[in-house]
């Protein structure tokens, strides 16, 4: 029952707010119901928070992503339904039974997380293929491409080498996803392609990495990369650390 619970803490929520518009009651009272400013703001608020469930588990970017038509169909019913949201057969008044929520919900989110990363893999690929053309670009057997502006020191960082680099990471479309100065880090603690890449690199090297999804977060993606994407990385090694060997 766990999801007309769900739905009935929204209920109640939006029926205060619809409540607040009328005063029914037909003997003195020494209060006052909220006044309609705070009506105002209490409904706007209650559609920011819904936004934000929205937006924040991925159902919709953008309002033309949802019928809105169907989503008001839907408040209106649950405020006009009849009985408890916890009788047996309360779902039964609604064109979809609201037990049925979290299936639906969760069948809607894969397929678009589905298509989205067999967009991001088609569009991905489309653009290697292109970058793999420009002079500046070389690619490694494994699939990374890169440029280097400046090789650094003549010793290379090893996969045990703990490095200090200043670095931005973008997505195709250009998005900024991350960004630091003087991090430090053991180099094969890292996606595959930083590690391939820094093998490129000395002290005080540059270089401009194209690393393919799958030396990155490949099919999984994480909570600021979407699954399937190339990730371009702008690369300055500032110190070496080489790794120890205890004899």
């Amino acid at each position: 029952m766990k999801t007309i619970k769900f739905f009935a803490i929204a209920a109640c929520a939006a029926l205060l707010a619809v409540s607040c518009n009328s005063n029914s009651s037909k003997v003195a009272v020494e209060a006052e119901l909220p006044s309609a400013a705070e009506v105002d703001s209490v409904s706007y608020l209650l559609g920011v928070n819904i936004g934000s469930f929205f937006k924040g588990n991925g159902f919709a970017e953008d309002i033309s992503e949802l019928n809105m038509a169907e989503f008001k169909k839907g408040v209106i019913d649950f405020l006009e339904a009849e009985g408890s949201p916890y009788d047996a057969d309360f779902g039964a008044q609604f064109d979809i039974d609201p037990n049925e929520m979290q299936t639906i919900l969760s069948n809607f989110l894969t397929k678009k997380q589905t298509y989205q990363a067999a967009v991001n893999l088609a569009e991905g690929k489309a653009f290697l293929a292109k970058n793999a053309l420009k002079a500046d670009v070389d690619t490694t057997a494994s699939g990374l491409q890169y440029t280097i502006e400046a090789e650094g020191a003549d010793y290379k960082i090893a996969p045990q080498d703990t490095v200090w680099v200043n670095y931005k990471g973008t997505l195709i479309d250009g998005t900024v996803f991350d960004e630091n100065d003087s991090t430090m880090f053991v180099a094969n603690r890292v996606i595959r392609g930083w590690t391939e890449g820094l093998s490129l690199l000395g002290e005080g090297g540059k270089a401009t990495l194209y690393i393919p999804s799958d030396l990155a977060y490949g099919e999984r993606g994480n909570r600021a990369i979407a699954p399937n994407s190339v990730l371009i990385f702008d690369v300055e090694v500032l110190k070496v650390g080489k790794y120890a060997v205890e004899e």
